[in-house]
């Protein structure tokens, strides 16, 4: 089916879009928000769709990028959090980290150092990277530094795509 300029996920009027579609396409800069706080979570959601619809959809790409970036970046403190406070019991005693394996991931980290929270955006590590963040301590403000813009660099990229798929 052929998709309107402008709305690339589907005219909700024409009945070519899902209804969660339709419902976070129309709730906007807020389901942006949600979703992007989610995704940085894990819990399997992905906030790339629904910035891309947004701006496909005269949404200020400035402001969804600035939405999901924030979204997305607090969703991280919430696993640095869970690795400041809860790291020792949350590594062994949930994902059955034993002890030298977290002496390994400690190294590798040590390796990289902070600057790997860089990639906190990419699937599968991003939210290990910022678990392992806050169980090494890295601090707050450091964290959220980098992780910002690692993520706010990747959102831009993919609303800048969208305007040009969309012009």
């Amino acid at each position: 089916m052929s998709r309107p300029v402008g709305r690339p996920f589907g005219d909700p009027a024409a009945g070519d879009a899902t209804e969660m579609e339709t419902l976070l396409i129309d709730w906007g800069l807020p389901a942006l928000l949600v979703v992007s706080f989610l995704a940085a979570t894990v819990l399997p959601i992905a906030s790339e769709w629904l910035l891309v619809a947004l701006v496909a959809n005269q949404v200020n790409p400035s402001a969804a990028v600035g939405v999901a970036t924030l979204g997305n970046t607090l969703g991280a403190i919430t696993s640095w959090a869970l690795g400041i406070w809860g790291g020792q019991y949350i590594a062994q005693r949930w994902l059955g980290i034993d002890g030298a394996a977290q002496e390994r991931a400690a190294r590798w980290y040590n390796r990289w150092g902070s600057w790997s929270l860089l990639m906190a955006w990419a699937p599968i590590v991003g939210d290990p990277l910022c678990f392992i963040g806050g169980c090494l301590k890295i601090p707050l403000w450091r964290f959220t530094l980098l992780v910002a813009a690692g993520k706010a660099t990747r959102y831009a990229v993919l609303a800048y795509t969208a305007l040009r798929w969309t012009a």
